[in-house]
């Protein structure tokens, strides 16, 4: 009996250990989006977000929600779909693009602004505008979104196309969501 007694206090022990390291926090909270040690399940889903400056794709950092903390927050992106904001969380909760950028900002430890003049590093100048385009890949295609961009909701399987303009792509882009997502 004292066998079983002395190697189920170690499996205990083993899981107060475990559940300490999968859950403590080593990088701080982004508002209500941790960074945990492992991915959430729970929720996921994924959404895509294109840069256009001048007529030009910009590449989006794909560490971004990764920091060498070696957590994940609940939106990030991986090295193997560039593009592709990943949203995996451990309860439904409404992500907007302005979260994305306040985790972005966290991640990369500079800001990064977005709104009707500042896209990142880029700010407009008066010769430019924004224009924001959101594809729920529906039969309506890409629409303009006229209203904050920081407001727009991350959903299942969208395409965000912020351009700065001149010129106006029309229509922007297409995107492909890697296989697999």
């Amino acid at each position: 009996m004292p066998i079983v007694l002395g190697g189920l206090l170690v499996a205990i022990a083993i899981g107060i250990i475990a559940y300490a390291y999968v859950h403590q926090n080593p990088s701080p909270a982004v508002g209500s989006i941790k960074c945990d040690r492992l991915e959430q399940t729970q929720v996921h889903y994924h959404a895509a977000l294109q840069i256009e400056y001048v007529g030009n794709p910009i590449s989006i950092p794909t560490d971004i929600g990764r920091p060498s903390t070696g957590c994940l927050y609940w939106l990030h992106m991986h090295d193997e779909s560039p593009g592709v904001i990943h949203i995996e969380s451990p309860a439904n909760q409404t992500y907007t693009l302005g979260d994305f950028f306040d985790v972005w900002a966290k991640s990369k430890g500079t800001p990064e602004p977005l709104d009707s003049t500042h896209v990142s590093s880029f700010t407009l100048t008066k010769d430019q505008q924004l224009i924001v385009l959101v594809d729920l890949h529906d039969s309506k295609g890409p629409t303009r979104y006229s209203g904050n961009p920081r407001s727009i909701v991350l959903k299942p399987n969208e395409v965000i196309t912020l351009e700065i303009a001149p010129p106006v792509i029309d229509p922007p882009p297409s995107f492909t969501f890697p296989s697999g997502l």
